[in-house]
């Protein structure tokens, strides 16, 4: 399963937002604008802005996050969010040796379909580090052929073999980032990927990341999640039909994260 990790936001980040939007409503100085700010008065200004639509000021706060555990194929899901910033683990300079993968649900429940998923994985394996080796040879007679010494020629060989080896590893296979939204983005990424239509594992990400935005934020995010959580689903015919349980469901991780 995904791990997910709040490494570091925006310090206070609701007062960071009220000041904000105090400086669009008020004629008061930059000096000024944290004077008499209360964690009261700062989730004041934040459920304002709701009501209202105003969700600039938003963007002021931002929050970091480690995932792990992760497929390739969930980078290729997170990564078309693109009010983000994304580090991600390269294969072109880390060597996949024994490569992790992840595992659909679906096909762990059946034992057929898990045998056969865990013979792909073992094939891509074996291809990868046939190809890297196969490549790493020829690179390094090359380099040393061209002058370097036999050292630095199996370094450098080393990069240009898993640069191309790496075409053959699956989407199952395992990477960890580092991602960073700004409370808007956040709020967009919830509307969609806590979803039920979601796919499985980028919902799974998702609902750890509101569970653990919603500890240090509260009012910041206690209308995030899918549109049926905020009146009726938006999906229409594609809709899950279950809104009462995601419902619940996104209010439960928000109320286990305030404990």
């Amino acid at each position: 399963m995904p791990k997910v990790t709040l490494l570091s936001h925006t310090p206070n980040p609701e007062k960071t937002i009220a000041a904000a939007a105090k400086l669009c409503y008020s004629p008061a100085a930059l000096d000024d604008l944290m004077d008499n700010l209360t964690d009261e008065k700062a989730a004041d200004f934040v459920e304002m802005l709701g009501t209202i639509g105003h969700e600039s000021p938003i963007e002021h706060a931002s929050f970091t996050f480690g995932i792990e555990g992760v497929s390739r194929a969930f980078l290729a899901q997170i990564t078309r969010h693109r009010l983000a910033s994304y580090s991600v683990q390269s294969q072109r300079y880390v060597r996949e040796a024994h490569f992790d993968y992840v595992t659909p649900p679906e096909v762990e429940n059946d034992p057929q379909a898990l045998e056969a998923f865990k013979e792909a994985m073992r094939d891509a394996q074996e291809s990868y580090d046939r190809i890297a080796a196969i490549l790493k040879e020829k690179h390094t007679a090359r380099l040393m052929g061209e002058g370097l010494d036999e050292k630095s020629a199996s370094r450098k060989a080393e990069k240009l073999a898993i640069e191309d080896a790496r075409f053959v590893l699956p989407n199952a296979c395992d990477t960890k980032m580092i991602v960073t939204m700004n409370a808007r983005s956040l709020q967009n990424f919830f509307a969609l990927r806590c979803c039920r239509r979601a796919q499985w594992e980028i919902r799974a990400v998702a609902d750890q990341m509101l569970a653990l935005v919603s500890a240090v934020a509260p009012t910041l995010f206690s209308a995030a999640g899918p549109s049926c959580c905020r009146g009726v689903c938006q999906e229409g015919k594609m809709s899950c039909g279950k809104p009462q349980e995601v419902r619940e469901h996104i209010a439960s991780l928000k109320q286990e994260a305030r404990k």
